[in-house]
């Protein structure tokens, strides 16, 4: 059982793909704040063992002023894509063994998936964990060789027929501090276990916001939704529930989406807060 975790979120508005993105406005909220909103609810997670890593002063003001510990990266860290070391600087200052990064990337990331991915780490045996997400479909190599393995007795492709192949979902990541002063974050990827796979049933939870496109398209469905000023709540993984109150303003942007898409709130039980 592993005991010394630490949990992160780390995040920066330099992204080159969408400027600004963790505070540009997300259906009367934002990235960020989706993210630490269900920092808050999950139930693995002591507020005591979590930090905010981030870099310029609007991050490090929202993280304190919403009560969390926030360790300040250097710009040096936030510029860089590939140097585990200098991007992920907090390996050797803070003072634990493990550690769990949550996406604040993944609007539709549920509670209940990060506590799961959480109480299987730390039971888990192995070093590492890292969350997949099955696709069935054919896939083909750079050199346009089929690496799926065509189903027995299918004569066409049926995606309905063919084993999956496990995607990263790159929404969560567990492993050891010290090893990252060596190039090594959740495990190697060579051989099996190395770091252990968690698999994420929906779909859903995995849509990654990197491109404006993608902003957007979460946006405009996260709009067709019930949504929610202070969480992302679920009822159950095929159904989600966004749930609580908007204001009266939001709630007509919501009714301008709403026809822009060929949808209607009419039937929806939206409480307005006044």
């Amino acid at each position: 059982m592993k005991k010394d975790v630490c949990f992160i979120i780390y995040a920066r508005l330099g992204s080159e793909r969408t400027p600004r993105k963790m505070l540009k406005p997300f259906a009367g909220t934002t990235l960020i704040d989706i993210a630490l909103d269900k920092i808050k609810m999950c139930q693995t997670i002591p507020l005591k063992d979590f930090y905010l890593c981030v870099h310029e002063p609007e991050l490090i003001e929202l993280g304190k002023r919403r009560g969390f510990h926030v360790f300040e990266r250097s710009e040096a860290s936030m510029r860089e894509d590939s140097h585990l070391p200098t991007l992920m600087e907090w390996w050797d200052k803070l003072p634990y063994t493990y550690c769990v990064a949550i996406s604040a990337c993944h609007p539709f990331l549920e509670v209940s998936t990060i506590d799961g991915f959480i109480n299987e780490y730390v039971k888990s045996p192995y070093v590492g964990m890292y969350p997949v997400v099955a696709r069935r479909n054919y896939f083909w190599s750079v050199d346009r060789q089929l690496i799926t393995e065509w189903p027995e007795g299918e004569d066409l492709l049926n995606t309905k027929a063919v084993s999956p192949t496990y995607e990263g979902a790159n929404c969560m990541w567990a492993g050891r501090l010290d090893t990252i002063g060596n190039g090594i974050w959740m495990g190697t990827f060579r051989q099996p276990n190395d770091p252990q796979l968690y698999v994420i049933e929906n779909e859903r939870e995995v849509l990654d916001i990197d491109y404006p496109w993608q902003f957007d398209m979460c946006e405009a469905y996260a709009k067709t939704l019930r949504v929610s000023n202070s969480a992302w709540k679920h009822a159950s993984p095929g159904d989600m529930m966004i749930e609580t109150t908007v204001c009266p303003a939001y709630f007509e942007e919501r009714e301008k989406v709403a026809r822009q898409y060929g949808h209607t709130f009419s039937d929806l039980d939206v409480i307005v807060d006044n």
